[in-house]
């Protein structure tokens, strides 16, 4: 359960900003709670305790902003289309910042390497970071989004298109191709994941 040490006005605010409900406290001590993102945050005096399954986005919207952040991220396809899942590591200069792995339904490899570099763009720019650093295994995703190949298939054209889209809410970015070695956790978050559903 992470505790955010802030003032928690201003946190109240960025939640408001971000579209997110907020309501009074349950007891005497909690100043408010907000859903956000499909979890809790319970302010306190000078802290904000975050509460629920994806805490990810809620932290992101109550962090500083800025820093760069590098984003490694993995889908998996069992059947190709199959059931789906998505993996993402988001690491800065102090350690993983947060890492997750869900199931998306049914989809292609390529579709789920998409899905799950979308997601994490979106957990990196609501955790307000300004530089992005994008390591994936997928070389046709690299060389895609870089525009080095063409995208025929219409559902991986749109989902390229909200990946630049995203990519605009970040100051500076690069995305580049690593071994699967290097890949190895958003990867296993993926896959254990499609073990788990």
């Amino acid at each position: 359960m992470p505790v955010i040490e802030c003032d928690e006005a201003t946190a109240r605010e960025r939640l408001e900003a971000a579209g997110a409900s907020v309501e009074s406290g349950n007891t005497d001590h909690e100043r408010w709670r907000a859903e956000y993102g499909g979890a809790t945050a319970v302010a306190y005096d000078g802290k904000v305790v975050v509460q629920g399954g994806d805490t990810a986005r809620l932290e992101g919207v109550l962090r500083d902003d800025g820093g760069r952040v590098h984003l490694y991220s993995d889908g998996a396809s069992r059947g190709n289309p199959g059931p789906a899942a998505i993996g993402y590591v988001l690491v800065d200069d102090s350690g993983i910042v947060t890492e997750a792995g869900e199931t998306i339904g049914r989809a292609t490899n390529n579709q789920a390497e998409y899905d799950a570099l979308i997601h994490a763009l979106e957990v990196a720019a609501d955790y307000g970071f300004s530089e992005v650093q994008i390591r994936v295994d997928a070389d046709l995703l690299v060389k895609q989004i870089r525009g080095e190949w063409d995208t025929n298939d219409p559902d991986l054209r749109e989902k390229r298109v909200t990946v630049l889209e995203h990519l605009q809410r970040f100051d500076d970015w690069s995305i580049e191709h690593v071994p699967r070695e290097i890949n190895e956790r958003a990867d296993e978050l993926a896959n254990d994941a499609l073990d788990d559903d």
